[in-house]
Protein backbone atom coordinates (compact mmCIF):
# COMPACT_ATOMS: atom_id res chain seq x y z
CA UNK A 1 0.00 0.00 0.00
CA UNK A 2 2.85 2.26 0.69
CA UNK A 3 4.06 2.16 -2.54
CA UNK A 4 0.70 2.92 -4.16
CA UNK A 5 -0.20 5.63 -2.21
CA UNK A 6 3.27 7.15 -2.96
CA UNK A 7 2.84 7.27 -6.51
CA UNK A 8 -1.06 8.68 -5.86
CA UNK A 9 0.97 11.54 -4.52
CA UNK A 10 3.62 11.77 -6.72
CA UNK A 11 1.41 12.61 -9.75
CA UNK A 12 -0.91 14.95 -7.07
CA UNK A 13 3.01 16.64 -6.75
CA UNK A 14 2.98 17.22 -10.18
CA UNK A 15 -0.07 18.57 -10.81
CA UNK A 16 0.47 21.28 -7.89
CA UNK A 17 3.79 22.05 -9.65
CA UNK A 18 2.08 23.00 -13.01
CA UNK A 19 -0.30 25.28 -11.47
CA UNK A 20 2.31 26.65 -9.27
CA UNK A 21 4.40 27.88 -12.19
CA UNK A 22 1.25 29.19 -13.69
CA UNK A 23 1.10 32.17 -11.29
CA UNK A 24 -1.66 31.26 -9.22
CA UNK A 25 -4.60 33.14 -7.40
CA UNK A 26 -6.52 32.21 -4.38
CA UNK A 27 -10.35 31.58 -3.46
CA UNK A 28 -11.34 32.07 -0.24
CA UNK A 29 -13.20 29.11 1.36
CA UNK A 30 -16.81 29.61 3.92
CA UNK A 31 -13.96 29.10 6.77
CA UNK A 32 -11.68 32.25 5.61
CA UNK A 33 -8.41 29.69 4.33
CA UNK A 34 -7.55 29.85 0.84
CA UNK A 35 -8.01 27.32 -1.86
CA UNK A 36 -6.78 27.35 -5.44
CA UNK A 37 -6.87 25.44 -8.50
CA UNK A 38 -3.59 23.40 -7.38
CA UNK A 39 -5.99 22.00 -4.06
CA UNK A 40 -8.50 21.22 -6.44
CA UNK A 41 -6.17 19.30 -9.05
CA UNK A 42 -4.62 17.28 -6.61
CA UNK A 43 -7.92 16.54 -4.65
CA UNK A 44 -9.11 14.95 -8.04
CA UNK A 45 -6.03 13.05 -8.35
CA UNK A 46 -6.25 11.54 -5.27
CA UNK A 47 -9.97 10.73 -4.22
CA UNK A 48 -9.62 8.68 -8.37
CA UNK A 49 -6.40 7.12 -7.10
CA UNK A 50 -7.88 5.46 -3.89
CA UNK A 51 -10.93 4.83 -5.56
CA UNK A 52 -9.14 3.23 -7.54
CA UNK A 53 -7.01 1.11 -5.56
CA UNK A 54 -8.94 0.88 -2.24
CA UNK A 55 -12.57 1.44 -2.93
CA UNK A 56 -13.58 -0.73 0.41
CA UNK A 57 -12.12 2.48 2.54
CA UNK A 58 -13.39 5.81 3.09
CA UNK A 59 -11.58 8.31 2.55
CA UNK A 60 -12.07 11.63 4.89
CA UNK A 61 -10.34 15.04 2.84
CA UNK A 62 -10.23 18.46 3.52
CA UNK A 63 -11.61 19.43 0.34
CA UNK A 64 -14.81 17.31 0.21
CA UNK A 65 -17.34 18.88 2.64
CA UNK A 66 -19.23 16.28 2.64
CA UNK A 67 -17.05 13.47 4.14
CA UNK A 68 -16.70 16.13 7.06
CA UNK A 69 -19.85 14.91 7.85
CA UNK A 70 -19.18 11.50 8.08
CA UNK A 71 -18.79 9.67 11.15
CA UNK A 72 -14.91 8.06 11.49
CA UNK A 73 -15.43 4.17 10.88
CA UNK A 74 -12.59 1.99 12.07
CA UNK A 75 -10.43 2.78 9.58
CA UNK A 76 -10.27 5.38 6.99
CA UNK A 77 -8.34 7.48 4.93
CA UNK A 78 -7.26 11.30 5.99
CA UNK A 79 -6.30 13.68 2.83
CA UNK A 80 -4.90 16.94 2.86
CA UNK A 81 -4.47 17.58 -0.89
CA UNK A 82 -2.10 20.85 -0.20
CA UNK A 83 -1.08 21.50 3.01
CA UNK A 84 0.47 24.76 3.40
CA UNK A 85 -1.69 26.60 1.22
CA UNK A 86 -0.47 29.87 2.44
CA UNK A 87 3.20 28.42 1.99
CA UNK A 88 2.42 27.90 -1.97
CA UNK A 89 0.78 30.94 -2.67
CA UNK A 90 3.80 33.14 -0.91
CA UNK A 91 6.41 31.55 -3.82
CA UNK A 92 9.24 32.49 -1.20
CA UNK A 93 11.58 29.75 -2.58
CA UNK A 94 10.89 27.73 0.33
CA UNK A 95 8.83 25.32 -0.90
CA UNK A 96 7.00 24.22 2.46
CA UNK A 97 3.85 22.80 1.20
CA UNK A 98 3.07 18.95 0.99
CA UNK A 99 0.82 16.53 -0.13
CA UNK A 100 -0.58 14.27 2.71
CA UNK A 101 -2.39 10.86 2.73
CA UNK A 102 -3.01 8.86 5.91
CA UNK A 103 -4.76 5.82 6.67
CA UNK A 104 -6.00 5.52 10.29
CA UNK A 105 -6.77 2.33 12.18
CA UNK A 106 -8.91 2.30 15.46
CA UNK A 107 -8.37 6.11 15.75
CA UNK A 108 -4.47 5.75 15.12
CA UNK A 109 -2.19 6.87 12.21
CA UNK A 110 -0.73 3.60 10.94
CA UNK A 111 0.37 4.73 7.75
CA UNK A 112 1.53 8.33 6.54
CA UNK A 113 2.42 9.57 3.28
CA UNK A 114 4.13 13.66 2.72
CA UNK A 115 5.50 14.61 -0.43
CA UNK A 116 6.97 18.21 -0.95
CA UNK A 117 6.62 18.92 -4.40
CA UNK A 118 8.67 21.73 -4.77
CA UNK A 119 12.06 20.42 -2.82
CA UNK A 120 11.11 16.76 -4.30
CA UNK A 121 11.55 15.33 -0.81
CA UNK A 122 8.86 12.41 0.10
CA UNK A 123 8.60 10.81 3.31
CA UNK A 124 7.05 7.50 4.07
CA UNK A 125 6.23 5.91 7.27
CA UNK A 126 4.56 2.93 8.20
CA UNK A 127 3.82 1.64 12.10
CA UNK A 128 5.44 -1.54 11.27
CA UNK A 129 7.82 -0.94 8.60
CA UNK A 130 9.67 2.27 9.56
CA UNK A 131 10.08 5.66 8.25
CA UNK A 132 11.97 6.44 5.02
CA UNK A 133 12.73 9.46 2.95
CA UNK A 134 13.36 9.51 -0.38
CA UNK A 135 15.42 12.51 -2.32
CA UNK A 136 17.81 13.06 -5.04
CA UNK A 137 16.99 9.41 -6.66
CA UNK A 138 18.19 8.25 -3.49
CA UNK A 139 16.01 6.51 -0.30
CA UNK A 140 17.52 6.27 3.13
CA UNK A 141 15.66 5.29 6.30
CA UNK A 142 14.61 7.30 8.62
CA UNK A 143 14.77 7.97 12.58
CA UNK A 144 14.52 10.57 15.35
CA UNK A 145 17.79 12.00 16.75
CA UNK A 146 18.83 12.28 20.25
CA UNK A 147 18.00 15.70 22.04
CA UNK A 148 21.34 17.19 21.37
CA UNK A 149 23.39 18.31 24.27
CA UNK A 150 22.78 21.95 23.33
CA UNK A 151 19.21 21.96 23.88
CA UNK A 152 16.30 20.48 21.51
CA UNK A 153 15.46 22.61 18.43
CA UNK A 154 12.01 23.86 17.74
CA UNK A 155 9.79 24.01 14.73
CA UNK A 156 6.86 26.15 14.65
CA UNK A 157 4.25 27.57 12.05
CA UNK A 158 5.35 30.25 9.54
CA UNK A 159 1.99 31.31 9.21
CA UNK A 160 -0.09 30.42 12.52
CA UNK A 161 2.18 30.89 15.36
CA UNK A 162 0.59 32.07 18.76
CA UNK A 163 1.34 33.47 22.04
CA UNK A 164 0.95 30.26 23.51
CA UNK A 165 3.65 28.72 21.60
CA UNK A 166 5.84 30.85 22.18
CA UNK A 167 5.15 31.20 26.09
CA UNK A 168 5.38 27.50 26.24
CA UNK A 169 8.54 27.23 24.41
CA UNK A 170 9.94 30.13 26.96
CA UNK A 171 8.52 27.65 29.81
CA UNK A 172 10.59 24.52 28.21
CA UNK A 173 13.96 26.63 27.47
CA UNK A 174 13.88 26.37 24.20
CA UNK A 175 15.53 29.20 22.55
CA UNK A 176 16.32 27.88 19.13
CA UNK A 177 13.17 27.48 16.59
CA UNK A 178 12.95 26.90 12.96
CA UNK A 179 9.82 28.33 11.43
CA UNK A 180 8.05 26.42 8.47
CA UNK A 181 5.10 25.24 6.96
CA UNK A 182 2.70 22.41 6.39
CA UNK A 183 3.18 18.92 7.62
CA UNK A 184 6.80 19.21 7.20
CA UNK A 185 7.05 20.06 10.80
CA UNK A 186 6.60 16.48 11.51
CA UNK A 187 8.98 15.06 9.35
CA UNK A 188 11.84 17.34 9.98
CA UNK A 189 11.44 15.31 13.92
CA UNK A 190 11.46 12.27 12.09
CA UNK A 191 14.96 13.24 10.27
CA UNK A 192 16.66 14.24 13.09
CA UNK A 193 16.80 18.13 11.68
CA UNK A 194 14.99 18.91 14.84
CA UNK A 195 13.70 18.24 18.34
CA UNK A 196 9.79 19.22 19.27
CA UNK A 197 6.52 20.91 17.34
CA UNK A 198 4.48 22.45 19.45
CA UNK A 199 0.94 23.37 18.56
CA UNK A 200 -1.94 25.10 20.26
CA UNK A 201 -3.51 26.84 17.38
CA UNK A 202 -6.32 25.30 15.65
CA UNK A 203 -5.72 22.49 13.18
CA UNK A 204 -7.49 19.14 11.47
CA UNK A 205 -6.56 15.85 11.69
CA UNK A 206 -6.16 16.14 8.01
CA UNK A 207 -3.65 18.68 8.32
CA UNK A 208 -1.47 16.42 11.01
CA UNK A 209 -2.53 12.81 10.17
CA UNK A 210 -0.05 11.55 7.56
CA UNK A 211 3.22 13.77 9.56
CA UNK A 212 2.22 12.28 12.50
CA UNK A 213 2.69 8.77 11.02
CA UNK A 214 5.64 9.48 9.77
CA UNK A 215 7.03 10.65 12.77
CA UNK A 216 5.63 7.45 15.07
CA UNK A 217 7.24 5.17 12.40
CA UNK A 218 10.55 7.28 12.49
CA UNK A 219 10.64 6.45 16.45
CA UNK A 220 8.56 9.61 17.93
CA UNK A 221 5.97 10.65 19.45
CA UNK A 222 2.26 13.17 19.20
CA UNK A 223 0.35 13.67 22.44
CA UNK A 224 -1.73 16.31 24.13
CA UNK A 225 0.15 19.04 26.40
CA UNK A 226 -1.10 17.10 29.20
CA UNK A 227 0.78 13.46 27.75
CA UNK A 228 -2.65 11.87 27.09
CA UNK A 229 -2.54 9.93 23.70
CA UNK A 230 -3.79 12.16 20.51
CA UNK A 231 -6.04 10.01 18.79
CA UNK A 232 -8.33 10.12 15.37
CA UNK A 233 -11.89 10.04 14.52
CA UNK A 234 -12.73 13.26 16.92
CA UNK A 235 -15.77 14.98 16.61
CA UNK A 236 -15.85 17.41 12.92
CA UNK A 237 -12.30 15.79 12.97
CA UNK A 238 -10.97 18.70 14.58
CA UNK A 239 -7.86 18.43 16.47
CA UNK A 240 -6.53 20.48 20.02
CA UNK A 241 -3.47 21.17 20.87
CA UNK A 242 -1.10 19.14 20.74
CA UNK A 243 2.93 18.24 21.15
CA UNK A 244 4.91 16.37 18.47
CA UNK A 245 8.36 15.33 19.83
CA UNK A 246 11.66 12.83 19.70
CA UNK A 247 11.81 12.02 23.12
CA UNK A 248 9.47 9.97 25.30
CA UNK A 249 6.98 12.10 27.23
CA UNK A 250 6.85 11.77 30.70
Amino acid sequence: MTDRLAEIALSAGEAIMHVYDSMPEAEVKSDGSPVTAADKAAEGIILAGLEEYAPQIAVISEENEESHRLSAPDRFFLVDPLDGTREFLRRDGKGSFTVNIALIENGEPVLGIVYAPALQRLFTGTRRGGAAEASDGQTRTIAVRPVPASGPVAVASRSHRDRQTDDWLKQQGISETVSIGSSLKFCLLACGEADVYPRFGPTMEWDTAAGHAVLIAAGGYVTTPQNEPFAYGKPEFRNGPFIARTDRPV
